[in-house]
């Protein structure tokens, strides 16, 4: 239990108000490190502990990695299951809200989530359809055009219409294949909401009390959603100096329309941070101050041991940069006995990342880079979900074209075009067009209407609709392989039915022919096929997804790990290499902030594109700093590559503002060639040369 006096023990004044003021309209600004998960989990924990029913409680927040934490934290107060609580990501949620009421759009419940691979394959076939030149469709480009459109964030415009009639194709194209995106996750839970007030009705009523985490990053559809959701008792918690995802649709202006839609917002302040020395704060105070659409807000710190100033060093180039940040990390460790994932090195772009994991395997230093490619994309592993997929859904023709021929069955394309072309002209799936040829393979037989010749193929008693009979036995096969796993279907065992198929389809063969001259290679590859299998057991084993490890919560569950989730288990004992935007969230001890460079923080695009972007990217490195528990290091390249050419580099603006009785500067060594040295070293020798005779 968690009376009131123990409350007041452990929290500090704002906290405690933040925790126990649970009615009504409440914004609560956290600033970064001021205990934020703290005061959400004690704030479930009290409400209760009032008697408010869990089943009444919706957390939502932004990764899959927070909302277990914030979940597990309760069930540690409490004591209890929780089953009925609901902590969860927005995306999640809408996953959620989608199963029980898709239907009511036209969709089929067990519909398919395609990510972002799948969506561009989808992008491609639409525009084959519509006889658009390949050359002329950069499907990323459109990718992100589609989303922005279809979000709200941009509207047509003369020079994005040519796209309109490919995007009805592919939003057309989504429902036929009984699919949706990512974006649809949060636009079609807001759409049922909108045209079906009684299913609006029936989840205001069941959630009573909202509380929604990093309020700051909710997009326009988000905060949408948590409106139409939202009574009156309903609590944002967030930060608007740490605002750092416009371009994907955050806007911290949700915080200004939050005090305008609700009315009698109390709001609190969150100003004591429990991370980091005064030394780091001060500077993180120092560089945010200069924003200027901002909330006002001093973070502050009774952290004064080991108060060390923040150390900036301006190496000669990238390569002395990561030499300098290897070598660094290698002597506090011997020095401070500290591990190595107590090192954060964060970077502002990926390309930043080849010359630091050189330096690190040239150190033999054990490191993590996340923001790289996901586990979940490559081309093994997105051939064995595929076959899931398909069967979960055989109308998901994305994947079910992935996997029609691979393992090869000599499906060619010409039969993939026959098929394609009735799909199309029927409007049906491409599983129903299989089966349609295969309905008339098997009357031809029936009927008798065929040739015995075995020199002509296509007369045989398989043929149909200009599908030969090896093909249709092809087919045949395919088909028979999918409806016999539909016993994955059901929630027992998923891990050894999945191993099985893997088999079934001889998939190591596949690879050693997708090989030919390295065995390594697939051997890797079956690797992390054997790795997918090991995880798929070590989830349904786990006793917190009792009742819920059937093939389609699993599929769930992979197609919505956010990519800024860090693997806690691959990260153990690892110097953490990543992004600042991957950083969000996160602590180190020790951290270094490589590339404090114009050009690079603030990013020469953001810039270029809008001089306002420099508040966020302000904001970014602000996020940088408040990552810094004990030490910071900073360093300012004067020269880097940039594609093939060497180009002079400018310290970034923000370093200047950074309070400078804080900061040690450290200038770079001169560089000095052999011959040079050599030189130097002659004169001084003439210099102090001393006659013999004296």
């Amino acid at each position: 239990m968690l009376d009131l006096e123990s409350l007041k023990k452990e929290l500090n004044p704002q906290q405690y108000a933040a925790v126990t003021t649970t009615e009504g309209p409440i914004l609560i600004i956290a600033g970064a490190g001021s205990g934020k998960t703290r005061v959400i989990t004690f704030r479930i924990a009290h409400m209760l502990d009032k008697g408010i029913p869990q089943s009444q409680i919706l957390a939502l927040t932004f990764t899959n990695k927070a909302a277990r934490e914030m979940e597990s934290r309760v069930k540690e107060l409490t004591g209890k299951k929780l089953q009925n609580l609901t902590v969860s990501t927005f995306h999640a949620f809408g996953v959620r809200i989608l199963r029980q009421e898709i239907s009511a759009l036209g969709w089929r419940e067990n519909f398919t989530i395609y990510d972002e691979s799948d969506k561009i394959a989808l992008i491609k076939e639409s525009g084959r359809e519509l006889k658009m030149s390949p050359e002329a469709m950069d499907c990323y480009k459109i990718a992100i055009l589609f989303s922005d459109i279809k979000t709200g964030r941009k509207d047509w415009k003369a020079e994005t219409e040519l796209y309109k009639e490919l995007y009805e194709y592919y939003q057309e194209g989504l429902k036929l294949y009984n699919a949706v995106d990512f974006d649809d996750l949060i636009v079609l839970p807001i759409k049922i909401f909108r045209e079906f007030p009684e299913i609006l009705q029936k989840y205001r009523d069941r959630y009573k009390y909202l509380m929604i985490d990093e309020f700051q990053d909710t997009s326009h559809q988000q905060y949408e959603m948590m409106h139409l959701l939202a009574d009156k008792n309903v609590a944002v918690v967030g930060d608007d100096d740490q605002s750092i995802y416009s371009w994907r649709g955050a806007d911290y202006q949700n915080i200004i329309n939050f005090e305008k839609d609700f009315e009698g917002v109390k709001e609190i302040r969150l100003e004591q941070n429990y991370r980091s020395t005064e030394t780091i704060l001060e500077a993180a105070n120092g560089v945010i101050s200069h924003n200027t659409n901002r909330k006002e807000k001093k973070l502050w710190s009774q952290k004064t041991v080991g108060n060390k100033p923040i150390e900036i060093f301006m190496p000669q180039n990238e390569t002395d940069e990561a030499d300098f940040i290897a070598e660094s990390i290698q002597g506090i460790c011997a020095e401070e006995k500290i591990k190595y994932d107590d090192f954060g090195v964060l970077i502002r772009s990926n390309t930043q990342s080849r010359p630091i994991e050189e330096a690190f395997l040239e150190a033999n230093i054990p490191y993590t880079m996340s923001g790289g490619t996901s586990f979940f994309e490559r081309k093994e592993i997105k051939d064995i979900i595929s076959y899931l997929r398909v069967i979960a859904n055989h109308d998901d023709d994305i994947n079910l074209l992935r996997i029609l021929n691979t393992p090869r069955r000599g499906i060619g394309r010409a039969a993939l075009e026959v098929l394609n072309e009735r799909a199309m002209a029927q409007k049906k799936s491409l599983w129903d067009t299989i089966k349609s040829f295969q309905a008339e393979g098997s009357q031809g037989q029936e009927s008798g209407d065929f040739s015995l010749s075995s020199d002509e193929p296509t007369a045989s008693p398989r043929s149909a609709g200009g599908l030969s009979p090896k093909t249709l036995g092809a087919l045949d096969e395919f088909t028979s392989l999918i409806e016999k796993n539909s016993n994955m279907l059901g929630g027992k065992d998923l891990s050894k039915k999945v191993k099985a198929l893997v088999e079934e389809i001889n998939y190591w063969d596949f690879l050693i022919l997708e090989n030919p001259k390295s065995e390594k290679a697939a051997r890797f590859k079956y690797l992390n096929i054997e790795s997918l299998i090991n995880s798929i057991s070590q989830w349904e084993n786990n006793e917190d997804n009792a009742g819920k490890t059937s093939l389609y919560d699993y599929l769930n569950r992979i197609t919505l790990v956010s990519r800024d989730d860090v693997d806690d288990e691959e990260g153990k004992g690892k110097v953490n290499l990543m992004t600042i935007h991957a950083s969000k969230g996160l602590e180190f001890p020790v951290v270094f902030i490589a590339g404090a460079e114009e050009g690079l923080i603030p990013h020469a695009r953001a810039v270029e594109e809008d001089e306002k972007n420099v508040e966020e990217e302000r904001r970014l490195f602000y996020v940088a700093i408040t990552r810094a528990r004990d030490k910071l290091y900073i360093s300012s390249c004067a020269k880097r590559k940039r594609m093939s050419a060497t180009v002079e580099c400018q310290p970034s603006r923000f370093l200047d503002e950074i309070p400078s009785r804080l900061v040690e500067y450290h200038e770079p060594q001169l560089v000095v060639d052999d011959k040079k040295a050599l030189d130097i070293l002659a004169n001084m020798k003439k210099m102090f040369s001393v006659p013999d005779n004296q």
